[in-house]
Order: C-alpha cells, then structure tokens, then sequence
C-alpha cells in the first residue's frame, strides 16, 4: 500500500515537471521568436563603405556617416558587427573587398557611398543575392540595390544665385573633382544660377581629376584667387579642403582681402567662418537615414531610384555668412527661385547640353 503511494506521488512530480518543462520550452521559443523577428530594433543591422575620399572628408562620406550614426543612435544599436559601423576604402581595389566583408558579417543593409562604387557594388550584389545594398550617387539595376539620387543642380543653382550677388569682380570659379554625371550636375545647375543672378559674372571651370588631392585643389584655388576670381565654389570632396586653407591663409595675410568659398554637400562654415559664403548641402545623411529606415520596417526600395530634391528637402542652400553686406537681399533671392524650383517653374539643368538652352525666369 505504501509502495502504491510513494509510486503515484513519484508519477505526479514527473508528470508536473513534464508540463512545466514543456512551458517553460514553448515560452524560451516564443521568446527566440520575439528577438528575432518581433524586435525589429535588436535585429536589424547596417554599415556602409566610404570611397576614397574617408570618412573624415568633411563632405560626402563624413555627412553618409553622420546619417549612419543617428539612425543607430535613434534605433538604439551599438557600433559594430551587429549594429552600425563603416568600412574605409583606401583605394579603388578596397571597394568589392569591405562590400563583400560587411556582407558576410550579416549586416541587413550594405551602402556604398560614391558613384566610383558601381561597379563594385552590382558585383557584389549579384555574388550575395539575399543581402541588401544601397549605392549613392549611382544607379545599379539589381532586385537586391536601392539607388539613391540628388538633384545636385538645384543645390547648386541657388549657392551659384549667391556667388553671382556677391562677386566684386564678376570672375567666380568652380572646382570639379572627378568627370562624371553627379558633378555636371553640380557644374551645370552652378553656373545657370550665376546667370540668372548675374549675366556679366564669368565663371572659371577646372577640373583636379581626384577627390582625396587637398594639395591639387589649393594650387587650382590659387591660380584662380591670382587671376581675379573672388567666389569659388568646389565640388571635388576633400579635394576641396585645399580651396578652404587657400582662401583661409590669403585672408589671415591680408585681412581686407575678398575671397569667398563656397561649401559642398555639407554645411561647410566650419571650414573658415571668414571665407565660407555658403554651401549647396546635399543631405546625404538624410537619405541614408530614409534608405535604412524603411528597409529596417520592411519597405527597402530594391530595384528602384529614390530621387531627392528640393522639394524632398534633399538638398538646399546653407545659411548665407552674416559678414556679407547685402546678406538679405541674397537670402531674398535665394528664396524666390527656391520657390520657383520647387513649384516646376523653373527646371535647373542637370546637363551642359540643358544649360545651353536655359533661360531664367
């Protein structure tokens, strides 16, 4: 009788322990579960490859990785594998390389920041089918990449509005880093805004061939200074840098000296609060932040072009330097065409064969 007992009190424990094992199992799945896909948040991952120009350019790839930065913040993730970071490219060769590296370490989403990046990035894309990638800058035609483009010319037109209002010799200068679409973009739309606001002004176009030649800019800047050009306006990443120490060490020599900058990408004025105008800024961290938001939700535009503008407060002119002596009138204009642009009246040519035929309005 007593064996009976103890056997049916030993049957009862097994059989509870049984159940709550069997909970406590189906509650650590469902947890599992939850991480992994309920928590989005903890889950998701993203990292870009900067091009040559580093991270530190104080343009194009610093402003990407700022966007990266506040968009881990935002979402709570650590830097690192797992959470955000960024790859530097040193040369060309580095770009399939750091793509494919941030691709086998699971990171959800992969930029490549640059148009240099193309061809790295469709390479890589179509070796790593079931990972994402974004370019900026380029268009890669793969079900996998999300294209990201700027319409630089509208950027471009109002900061050459203000180099047209501002010149005192009607010389102005721009500065081109490497040949390509995105910077006739910037060129193009530059010196139609410097003719609709000045048709007697000039404007000196050179070209470095580089992006990461700080020297090679500072010696085209002082030819152009030497020559009479008093704005000049660079496109050219940290190549551009070297046209910010130019104008800088001229205005420390001779503080009565006229010589203006203008910025790119990024608001620049902390390049020389004496010497920087403005600049046409390119809100490249804000296009990274859209691009990774709506892959972490779900909603990644592989295959497509998503186009920012001035009318998708993609880009804009930044504030005008308070030391320029007809400051508003500048602000004023800068105003009128930006309304002008974003309601179709006026279209900013994004080619040279469009600026031929541009009339302003």
């Amino acid at each position: 009788m007593k064996k009976r007992k103890i056997g049916l009190a030993l049957s009862l424990v097994l059989a509870a322990g049984t159940i709550l094992g069997a909970c406590g199992k189906s509650d650590d799945n469902k947890g599992n579960d939850t991480a992994k896909n309920g928590d989005k948040k903890a889950a998701f991952s993203v990292a870009m490859v900067t091009d040559v120009g580093g991270v530190d350019d104080k343009s194009f790839n610093q402003s990407a990785w700022e966007g990266l930065q506040k968009f881990g913040q935002d979402n709570g993730m650590k830097k690192g594998v797992g959470g955000y970071t960024y790859l530097q490219s040193k040369s060309d060769s580095d770009y399939s390389t750091n793509l494919n590296t941030l691709a086998r370490q699971k990171f959800d989403l992969v930029f490549g920041i640059g148009f240099m990046m193309q061809g790295a990035v469709d390479e890589i894309a179509k070796q790593q089918k079931d990972k994402h990638f974004a370019i900026v800058d380029s268009e890669v035609k793969e079900p996998n990449v999300a294209s990201i483009l700027f319409k630089e010319q509208e950027a471009s037109f109002l900061v050459g509005v203000a180099a047209a209002m501002t010149t005192k010799s009607n010389k102005i200068g721009f500065i081109g880093g490497v040949e390509s679409e995105v910077i006739e973009r910037f060129e193009s739309g530059f010196r139609a805004g410097v003719q609709a606001a000045n048709p007697k002004a000039t404007v000196d176009v050179q070209y470095a061939g580089a992006f990461d030649k700080a020297e090679l800019g500072q010696s085209i800047a002082s030819k152009m200074y030497s020559s009479g050009v008093d704005v000049i306006f660079a496109a050219a990443g940290a190549t551009g840098n070297g046209m910010f120490k130019e104008a800088n060490d001229r205005k420390a020599k001779n503080p009565n000296a006229t010589v203006w900058t203008i910025g790119v990408d990024r608001d620049q004025s902390d390049m020389g609060k004496d010497v920087v105008l403005t600049s046409a800024v390119k809100r490249v961290d804000v296009a990274v932040q859209d691009i990774a938001t709506k892959a972490k939700e779900g909603n990644f535009p592989g295959g497509k072009v998503t186009l920012y503008g001035l009318a998708e407060d993609g880009v804009a002119a930044a504030p005008i330097n308070s030391s320029v002596a007809n400051k508003a009138d500048i602000e004023k204009a800068i105003k009128d065409w930006t309304d002008k642009i974003k309601s179709g009246a006026v279209k900013v040519p994004g080619t040279l064969k469009e600026l031929k035929t541009f009339k302003a309005k």
